[in-house]
């Protein structure tokens, strides 16, 4: 098996045991995806491991820790390891520090994320369950009903969309919709904060229960076409707003 050969422990240099680490890593993905594990499967130790690679124990300490840091593997005090579900948050990370390093712009990732929501917002309309389509409606909804607390209604507004991307039955969208949610936490109240009269905030309101209604008519060029209005009128003004907000903070 590939995942399964002796790996040679070479040298004690720092930059050696790094690469035993990786190749650790290595062998642990291997021996999942050779035996088809699946969410919740058990694996052997890190003594096993260890045995069978020819390396220490505390190489296959720092290989586990590393995977249930990647939401690889789920370790926990006192029982085996597991096969873990794919997790959104890891991409998230990625985002949060690619943005604030400067490595990507906010305009960027707003710019796949509306790529995304045209697509999950199509699904949407067409495998929506009536149980799905009943949250995003009470979600446009409660939305208007908070109207006057900024902090309630952005919540509202993130998990709009997150349930748009759950609705459309694809659990790769769920989760790259599911990790733009730190980014939103800062930027929807930041737009909506720019909003300063009823009749701004009830136009975007209208344009969010426009995707409801479509969703909730299996419409779906009618959800898209509301997701991509939802966009220019949204999306165009959160950017504004969060470029004052950073001015705001340079002076």
């Amino acid at each position: 098996m590939g995942g399964t050969g002796m790996i040679a422990p070479s040298g004690s240099q720092a930059g050696e045991g790094g690469s035993l680490v990786q190749r650790a890593m290595q062998a642990v993905t291997d021996h999942i995806r050779e035996r088809a594990l699946r969410v919740g499967d058990s694996l052997p130790g890190e003594a096993h491991f260890a045995g069978v690679l020819g390396v220490s124990r505390p190489v296959m300490r720092e290989a586990f820790g590393a995977l249930a840091a990647l939401r690889l593997i789920d370790v926990g005090n006192g029982r085996k390891p597991r096969v873990s579900a794919i997790d959104g948050s890891v991409i998230a990370s990625s985002l949060n520090h690619a943005v604030s390093t400067a490595q990507i712009t906010v305009p960027q990732v707003w710019d796949v994320r509306r790529t995304i929501e045209l697509r999950t917002v199509a699904l949407a309309a067409e495998s929506r369950t009536d149980a799905e389509a009943r949250e995003i409606v009470g979600l446009s909804e409660a939305m208007a009903a908070d109207l006057d607390d900024l902090a309630a209604m952005a919540r509202h507004d993130i998990a709009f969309h997150e349930a748009i991307a759950k609705a459309s039955h694809n659990v790769l969208f769920v989760q790259i919709v599911a990790s733009f949610g730190p980014l939103m936490e800062v930027a929807v109240p930041t737009a909506w904060s720019t909003r300063t009269t009823d009749a701004e905030r009830r136009d975007i309101l209208e344009r969010h229960r426009d995707v409801a209604r479509a969703i909730l008519r299996r419409d779906a060029a009618g959800a898209v076409a509301a997701m991509d209005s939802h966009f220019d009128a949204s999306i165009g003004d959160l950017l504004q707003g969060m470029a004052e907000a950073e001015d705001a903070v340079g002076h």
